[in-house]
């Protein structure tokens, strides 16, 4: 299977979550006493610019995409979606990884495309059509 150089391979990920920092502290809103008493909200700082897992061109690509960038290498992402610590320890995550996946998907450049004879015709006779349309609503004079 050929990975792209620049994606997240599954050992990478792995890596990445054992090299984040992990801090809990109460959730906000709604939720009465379990939000008042107990801390649910998981925040994760992934210092990119420390890690022995990313490439050079991988951390660029992180600095130049992600507007999560605090003091200009670390990644933070937090969770507090849930009633438990684990499920939004969980949640952080998976969100930290998407964030991840998407900053290093490479962009795939576009190719410019010429119209078709057809659509060019249908342009012509659509225009021809409102044209006739309206000098038939001209008074004659």
């Amino acid at each position: 299977m050929f990975i792209n150089s620049t994606m997240l391979a599954e050992i990478q990920q792995d890596q990445i979550l054992k090299e984040c920092t992990y801090q809990t502290s109460r959730s906000g809103g709604k939720g009465g006493q379990n939000v008042n008493k107990v801390e649910t909200k998981v925040e994760i700082a992934f210092d990119f610019e420390q890690s022995f897992v990313l490439t050079r061109l991988q951390k660029d690509m992180i600095l130049a995409k992600s507007n999560r960038v605090i003091n200009g290498s670390v990644l933070k992402v937090s969770a507090a979606k849930h009633r438990t610590q684990l499920a939004n320890k969980q949640e952080a995550q998976n969100k930290l990884i998407r964030h991840l996946q998407s900053l290093l998907k490479p962009r795939i450049k576009r190719l410019a495309t010429k119209p078709t004879k057809a659509s060019k015709q249908r342009k012509l006779n659509d225009k021809k059509a409102l044209s006739e349309k309206k000098s038939m609503r001209r008074k004659v004079s």
